[in-house]
Protein backbone atom coordinates (compact mmCIF):
# COMPACT_ATOMS: atom_id res chain seq x y z
CA UNK A 1 0.00 0.00 0.00
CA UNK A 2 3.06 2.27 0.90
CA UNK A 3 4.20 2.05 -2.56
CA UNK A 4 1.58 2.36 -4.08
CA UNK A 5 0.48 5.95 -2.78
CA UNK A 6 4.03 6.92 -3.12
CA UNK A 7 3.67 6.31 -6.87
CA UNK A 8 0.22 8.32 -6.91
CA UNK A 9 1.59 11.19 -4.92
CA UNK A 10 3.64 12.35 -7.88
CA UNK A 11 1.18 11.93 -10.48
CA UNK A 12 -0.52 14.35 -8.52
CA UNK A 13 1.76 16.83 -7.74
CA UNK A 14 2.93 17.37 -11.56
CA UNK A 15 -0.95 17.81 -12.47
CA UNK A 16 -1.38 20.53 -10.33
CA UNK A 17 2.37 21.94 -10.69
CA UNK A 18 1.75 21.83 -14.60
CA UNK A 19 3.63 24.47 -16.44
CA UNK A 20 1.60 27.68 -17.26
CA UNK A 21 2.91 28.08 -20.79
CA UNK A 22 1.67 24.01 -21.73
CA UNK A 23 -1.50 24.91 -20.36
CA UNK A 24 -1.50 28.00 -22.22
CA UNK A 25 -0.25 26.44 -25.42
CA UNK A 26 -2.74 23.65 -24.67
CA UNK A 27 -5.43 26.27 -25.16
CA UNK A 28 -4.79 27.72 -27.97
CA UNK A 29 -4.43 24.18 -30.29
CA UNK A 30 -7.81 23.49 -29.11
CA UNK A 31 -9.43 27.28 -29.51
CA UNK A 32 -8.08 27.34 -33.19
CA UNK A 33 -8.19 23.20 -33.91
CA UNK A 34 -12.50 23.61 -33.64
CA UNK A 35 -14.05 24.07 -37.11
CA UNK A 36 -16.06 26.98 -35.93
CA UNK A 37 -12.95 29.00 -34.81
CA UNK A 38 -12.03 28.79 -38.73
CA UNK A 39 -15.17 29.76 -40.19
CA UNK A 40 -15.77 32.96 -37.99
CA UNK A 41 -12.21 34.42 -38.27
CA UNK A 42 -12.65 33.33 -43.07
CA UNK A 43 -16.21 35.34 -42.10
CA UNK A 44 -14.53 37.95 -40.24
CA UNK A 45 -11.66 38.15 -42.76
CA UNK A 46 -14.10 38.59 -45.88
CA UNK A 47 -15.71 41.61 -44.53
CA UNK A 48 -12.97 44.04 -46.46
CA UNK A 49 -13.04 42.19 -49.11
CA UNK A 50 -17.10 43.10 -49.61
CA UNK A 51 -16.87 46.43 -48.37
CA UNK A 52 -13.87 47.49 -50.90
CA UNK A 53 -15.52 45.26 -53.78
CA UNK A 54 -19.07 46.60 -53.25
CA UNK A 55 -17.64 50.22 -53.04
CA UNK A 56 -15.46 49.79 -56.37
CA UNK A 57 -18.60 48.43 -58.13
CA UNK A 58 -21.15 51.33 -56.69
CA UNK A 59 -18.47 53.74 -58.23
CA UNK A 60 -18.99 56.38 -55.54
CA UNK A 61 -16.04 57.99 -56.83
CA UNK A 62 -14.78 59.11 -53.14
CA UNK A 63 -17.37 61.58 -52.89
CA UNK A 64 -20.16 59.19 -50.91
CA UNK A 65 -20.65 59.53 -47.33
CA UNK A 66 -18.48 59.03 -44.04
CA UNK A 67 -15.42 56.36 -44.31
CA UNK A 68 -16.51 55.24 -47.40
CA UNK A 69 -16.32 57.76 -49.78
CA UNK A 70 -12.64 58.45 -48.69
CA UNK A 71 -11.96 54.80 -50.00
CA UNK A 72 -11.37 55.42 -53.49
CA UNK A 73 -7.22 56.40 -53.65
CA UNK A 74 -6.91 55.68 -50.28
CA UNK A 75 -7.34 52.28 -49.45
CA UNK A 76 -5.86 52.11 -45.90
CA UNK A 77 -9.06 53.71 -44.68
CA UNK A 78 -10.27 50.36 -45.91
CA UNK A 79 -9.19 48.67 -42.86
CA UNK A 80 -10.21 51.42 -40.31
CA UNK A 81 -13.86 50.86 -42.38
CA UNK A 82 -14.02 46.89 -41.80
CA UNK A 83 -13.03 47.52 -37.60
CA UNK A 84 -15.79 49.92 -37.48
CA UNK A 85 -18.54 47.81 -39.26
CA UNK A 86 -17.85 44.87 -37.38
CA UNK A 87 -17.23 46.31 -33.87
CA UNK A 88 -20.81 47.11 -34.08
CA UNK A 89 -21.96 43.32 -34.34
CA UNK A 90 -19.84 41.06 -36.07
CA UNK A 91 -17.10 41.68 -33.45
CA UNK A 92 -18.84 41.03 -30.12
CA UNK A 93 -21.29 38.39 -31.26
CA UNK A 94 -17.96 36.06 -32.49
CA UNK A 95 -16.31 37.01 -29.00
CA UNK A 96 -19.14 36.04 -27.02
CA UNK A 97 -19.30 32.54 -29.21
CA UNK A 98 -15.76 31.68 -28.26
CA UNK A 99 -16.41 33.10 -24.50
CA UNK A 100 -19.58 30.80 -24.33
CA UNK A 101 -17.39 27.72 -25.93
CA UNK A 102 -14.73 28.37 -23.11
CA UNK A 103 -16.94 27.79 -20.31
CA UNK A 104 -20.91 26.92 -20.69
CA UNK A 105 -19.24 24.61 -24.00
CA UNK A 106 -17.43 22.43 -21.59
CA UNK A 107 -19.87 22.44 -19.40
CA UNK A 108 -22.47 21.16 -21.94
CA UNK A 109 -20.09 18.32 -22.83
CA UNK A 110 -19.41 17.64 -19.39
CA UNK A 111 -15.58 18.29 -19.53
CA UNK A 112 -15.57 21.25 -17.35
CA UNK A 113 -17.22 19.51 -14.64
CA UNK A 114 -13.58 17.06 -14.56
CA UNK A 115 -11.58 20.02 -14.80
CA UNK A 116 -13.48 21.60 -11.46
CA UNK A 117 -12.55 18.56 -9.76
CA UNK A 118 -9.18 17.84 -11.09
CA UNK A 119 -6.56 18.87 -8.52
CA UNK A 120 -6.15 21.89 -10.95
CA UNK A 121 -6.46 25.40 -9.41
CA UNK A 122 -9.83 27.48 -10.51
CA UNK A 123 -7.90 30.85 -11.25
CA UNK A 124 -5.46 29.26 -13.46
CA UNK A 125 -8.22 27.37 -15.44
CA UNK A 126 -10.25 30.75 -16.14
CA UNK A 127 -7.01 32.91 -16.73
CA UNK A 128 -6.24 30.07 -19.38
CA UNK A 129 -9.63 30.12 -20.63
CA UNK A 130 -9.50 33.75 -20.99
CA UNK A 131 -5.75 33.61 -22.57
CA UNK A 132 -7.38 31.77 -25.12
CA UNK A 133 -10.18 33.89 -25.62
CA UNK A 134 -8.36 37.41 -25.96
CA UNK A 135 -5.88 35.50 -28.67
CA UNK A 136 -8.66 34.74 -30.92
CA UNK A 137 -10.70 38.23 -30.71
CA UNK A 138 -6.77 39.89 -30.95
CA UNK A 139 -6.29 37.78 -33.87
CA UNK A 140 -9.62 38.20 -35.16
CA UNK A 141 -8.84 42.15 -35.41
CA UNK A 142 -5.42 41.68 -36.86
CA UNK A 143 -6.48 39.21 -39.89
CA UNK A 144 -9.34 42.52 -40.21
CA UNK A 145 -6.50 44.93 -40.32
CA UNK A 146 -3.92 42.81 -42.38
CA UNK A 147 -6.67 41.66 -45.12
CA UNK A 148 -8.22 45.55 -45.17
CA UNK A 149 -4.77 47.07 -46.08
CA UNK A 150 -3.95 44.59 -48.80
CA UNK A 151 -7.63 44.53 -50.60
CA UNK A 152 -7.54 48.78 -50.14
CA UNK A 153 -3.95 48.29 -51.43
CA UNK A 154 -5.36 46.05 -54.79
CA UNK A 155 -8.32 48.00 -55.09
CA UNK A 156 -8.01 51.39 -54.41
CA UNK A 157 -3.82 51.91 -54.21
CA UNK A 158 -2.06 54.36 -52.31
CA UNK A 159 1.45 54.28 -50.76
CA UNK A 160 -0.02 56.81 -47.89
CA UNK A 161 -3.15 57.31 -46.11
CA UNK A 162 -4.64 60.72 -46.88
CA UNK A 163 -6.51 61.51 -43.14
CA UNK A 164 -9.78 63.18 -42.63
CA UNK A 165 -8.07 66.26 -41.69
CA UNK A 166 -6.53 66.30 -45.02
CA UNK A 167 -2.99 65.54 -44.24
CA UNK A 168 -1.08 62.61 -45.68
CA UNK A 169 0.66 60.11 -43.52
CA UNK A 170 3.74 57.94 -44.84
CA UNK A 171 3.41 54.42 -45.09
CA UNK A 172 5.00 53.92 -41.82
CA UNK A 173 2.67 55.94 -40.11
CA UNK A 174 -0.39 54.46 -41.44
CA UNK A 175 0.70 51.14 -40.42
CA UNK A 176 1.15 52.32 -37.39
CA UNK A 177 -2.44 53.97 -37.10
CA UNK A 178 -3.76 50.56 -38.46
CA UNK A 179 -2.12 48.65 -35.75
CA UNK A 180 -3.29 51.30 -32.82
CA UNK A 181 -7.04 50.68 -34.36
CA UNK A 182 -6.90 46.81 -34.05
CA UNK A 183 -5.50 47.48 -30.75
CA UNK A 184 -7.94 49.58 -29.47
CA UNK A 185 -10.74 47.44 -31.02
CA UNK A 186 -9.44 44.03 -29.68
CA UNK A 187 -9.78 45.70 -26.02
CA UNK A 188 -13.07 46.93 -26.67
CA UNK A 189 -13.95 43.11 -27.79
CA UNK A 190 -12.31 41.82 -24.75
CA UNK A 191 -14.55 43.85 -22.54
CA UNK A 192 -17.65 42.23 -23.82
CA UNK A 193 -15.95 39.15 -23.74
CA UNK A 194 -14.75 39.18 -19.77
CA UNK A 195 -18.96 39.82 -19.51
CA UNK A 196 -19.74 36.97 -21.78
CA UNK A 197 -17.47 34.69 -19.55
CA UNK A 198 -19.15 35.79 -16.39
CA UNK A 199 -22.92 34.61 -18.03
CA UNK A 200 -20.88 31.58 -19.58
CA UNK A 201 -19.79 30.74 -15.87
CA UNK A 202 -23.18 30.74 -14.85
CA UNK A 203 -24.91 28.66 -17.60
CA UNK A 204 -24.81 25.75 -19.35
CA UNK A 205 -26.49 26.48 -22.33
CA UNK A 206 -23.75 28.57 -24.82
CA UNK A 207 -27.02 29.97 -26.98
CA UNK A 208 -27.74 31.99 -23.36
CA UNK A 209 -24.22 33.74 -23.92
CA UNK A 210 -25.08 35.10 -27.04
CA UNK A 211 -28.28 35.79 -26.41
CA UNK A 212 -27.52 37.72 -23.41
CA UNK A 213 -24.61 39.91 -25.45
CA UNK A 214 -27.12 40.72 -28.41
CA UNK A 215 -29.38 41.81 -25.64
CA UNK A 216 -27.06 43.87 -23.99
CA UNK A 217 -26.05 45.54 -27.49
CA UNK A 218 -29.80 46.19 -28.37
CA UNK A 219 -30.00 48.05 -24.56
CA UNK A 220 -27.17 49.55 -24.77
CA UNK A 221 -28.42 51.24 -28.09
CA UNK A 222 -31.20 51.96 -26.58
CA UNK A 223 -30.38 53.62 -23.93
CA UNK A 224 -27.43 55.70 -26.14
CA UNK A 225 -30.89 56.95 -27.47
CA UNK A 226 -32.78 58.50 -25.23
CA UNK A 227 -31.97 62.01 -24.55
CA UNK A 228 -33.31 62.26 -20.87
CA UNK A 229 -30.36 59.63 -20.47
CA UNK A 230 -27.58 61.54 -21.70
CA UNK A 231 -25.70 61.24 -18.30
CA UNK A 232 -25.66 58.09 -18.80
CA UNK A 233 -24.32 57.40 -22.18
CA UNK A 234 -20.18 58.02 -20.71
CA UNK A 235 -21.01 54.87 -18.58
CA UNK A 236 -21.84 52.92 -21.20
CA UNK A 237 -19.04 50.72 -23.21
CA UNK A 238 -20.81 50.92 -26.92
CA UNK A 239 -20.56 54.52 -26.28
CA UNK A 240 -16.47 55.14 -26.79
CA UNK A 241 -16.95 52.60 -30.31
CA UNK A 242 -17.34 56.07 -32.29
CA UNK A 243 -14.28 57.17 -31.49
CA UNK A 244 -12.02 54.24 -33.64
CA UNK A 245 -12.20 56.99 -36.35
CA UNK A 246 -9.89 59.23 -34.56
CA UNK A 247 -7.17 57.22 -35.45
CA UNK A 248 -7.69 58.95 -38.80
CA UNK A 249 -7.10 62.66 -37.64
CA UNK A 250 -4.08 64.17 -37.28
CA UNK A 251 -3.22 64.67 -35.19
CA UNK A 252 -5.06 62.20 -33.42
CA UNK A 253 -7.31 62.94 -31.04
CA UNK A 254 -6.47 60.92 -27.73
CA UNK A 255 -9.46 61.78 -25.48
CA UNK A 256 -11.90 59.55 -26.92
CA UNK A 257 -9.75 56.19 -27.21
CA UNK A 258 -8.55 56.69 -23.76
CA UNK A 259 -11.70 57.33 -22.29
CA UNK A 260 -13.03 53.73 -24.25
CA UNK A 261 -9.69 51.76 -22.81
CA UNK A 262 -10.66 53.19 -19.64
CA UNK A 263 -14.44 51.87 -20.00
CA UNK A 264 -13.07 48.98 -21.56
CA UNK A 265 -10.89 48.00 -18.60
CA UNK A 266 -13.41 48.76 -16.18
CA UNK A 267 -16.18 46.13 -17.60
CA UNK A 268 -13.76 44.23 -17.90
CA UNK A 269 -12.56 43.85 -14.77
CA UNK A 270 -15.81 43.33 -13.45
CA UNK A 271 -16.93 41.11 -15.71
CA UNK A 272 -13.89 38.77 -14.93
CA UNK A 273 -14.32 39.49 -11.56
CA UNK A 274 -17.84 37.68 -11.82
CA UNK A 275 -16.78 34.96 -13.92
CA UNK A 276 -14.18 34.19 -11.11
CA UNK A 277 -16.20 34.45 -8.10
CA UNK A 278 -18.59 31.67 -9.73
CA UNK A 279 -15.72 29.64 -11.14
CA UNK A 280 -14.08 29.59 -7.70
CA UNK A 281 -17.77 28.65 -6.37
CA UNK A 282 -19.01 26.44 -8.62
CA UNK A 283 -19.59 22.39 -7.99
CA UNK A 284 -18.05 19.86 -9.44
Amino acid sequence: MTAATLAVTPTVRSATSAPMGRLLWSELRWVFKRPRTWIALTLLGLVPVVIAIGTRIGGRGGRGPGLVGDLVGNGFVLPVVALTVTLAVLLPLVGAMWSADALAGETAHSTLRYLLVAPVGRVRLLVVKTFGVATAVLAAAVLISVVGMIAGYVVFGSHELLTLSGTTLSFGDALARVAIAAGWVAVQVWAVCAVALAVSACTEHPMVVMAATLAGAVVFGVLASIPALDWLQPYLLTNSWTSLTDVLRDPMPTGGLLHGLAEAGCYALIGWSLALARVVTKDG
